[in-house]
């Protein structure tokens, strides 16, 4: 009998959640099992009594906290983050986890400029190249696929470091087959990984890392951007530094445009320079660069 009733009332406080806009809150919390139907009941008559959003007043009767508040807001407006407690990437992943930082915002904004200059007509792809290691190449990469799927657009993020890989550690995938795999023949591109946090952004990792990195890139990385620029919007591409060899300059002249990445009190200007004209002559265009500071 209690079985009954407790499928009478969830049933019956769902048609009261789905009256209006600011009750929708309850439908998604219920969904999600942050609170039960006995408790949805509570609220609405807090809710009702006080004139309060159901979000507040849920909070008020210590149901629910402001992590899950702002992960029901996101469902409602459209726009996937996580909530600290959700560990399923990286926290350097800032995009994922403070979405309304000054530092997300400044990803963002640097999200239009580049639909604005280099996302548009038959633009696809995107180097992320940087002269040395450790400058934020791969840290940017990643940030700017979260910012740009919760854009809605069709973002893949592929990892074509294969002497150094770190996007499998940034979003804590299993290691298996990968871009290399692909690339030797090994593997086929089913393997992309799609993201069960963002419905938008999906990832090829690297894979196996491989004994000669610059020859596989040079002999098949043409042909399967080719193939993934059909079902893609945006393909960032975080390329291992040019200091560890000439990956990062074939990965730009295939992908015909270049952002580099520097570090502040670390990237010599001189090296900066002589790797823009060594894009340049490839046939690459450098769209600017960003400043990393951390």
């Amino acid at each position: 009998m209690q079985t009954t009733v407790t499928k009478i009332n969830d049933k019956m406080a769902k048609e009261i959640a789905n009256k209006n806009t600011t009750a929708s809150m309850g439908a998604l919390l219920l969904d999600a099992g942050k609170i039960t139907a006995s408790d949805a009941e509570r609220i609405i008559a807090l809710q009702k009594r006080e004139g309060m959003r159901f979000g507040d007043a849920a909070k008020a009767l210590g149901l629910i906290n402001d992590d899950d508040i702002q992960k029901a807001l996101s469902h409602q407006f459209d726009f996937p983050f996580l909530t600290a407690s959700e560990e399923n990437f990286s926290p350097e992943l800032v995009a994922a986890y403070q979405p309304l930082s000054a530092q997300v915002e400044t990803l963002r904004a640097m999200r239009g400029q580049l639909m604005l200059r280099w996302f548009i007509d038959a633009h696809k792809t995107l180097a992320l190249v940087s002269p040395s290691r450790n400058e934020g190449r791969s840290y940017m990469a990643a940030n700017l696929a979260i910012v740009f799927s919760q854009l809605g657009e069709r973002t893949l993020l592929i990892d074509a470091d294969l002497r150094q890989p770190r996007q499998h550690t940034l979003f804590k995938l299993q290691v298996g087959y990968g871009l290399s795999d692909v690339l030797a023949g090994r593997a086929d591109l089913t393997i992309v990984t799609q993201s069960t946090a963002f419905r938008d952004l999906s990832v090829l990792p690297t894979g196996t890392v491989p004994p000669n990195p610059g020859e596989l890139i040079s002999r098949g990385l043409k042909n399967c951007l080719q193939q993934l620029q059909i079902q893609f919007d945006v393909i960032l591409i975080d390329t291992p530094s040019t200091e560890q060899g000439i990956d990062a300059q074939i990965i730009a002249s295939l992908c015909g445009g270049t952002l580099l990445v520097v570090r502040k009190d670390k990237t010599r200007l001189n090296d900066l320079q002589l790797l823009k004209e060594a894009l340049q002559d490839s046939g690459s265009q450098c769209l600017g660069a960003v400043l990393t500071d951390f």
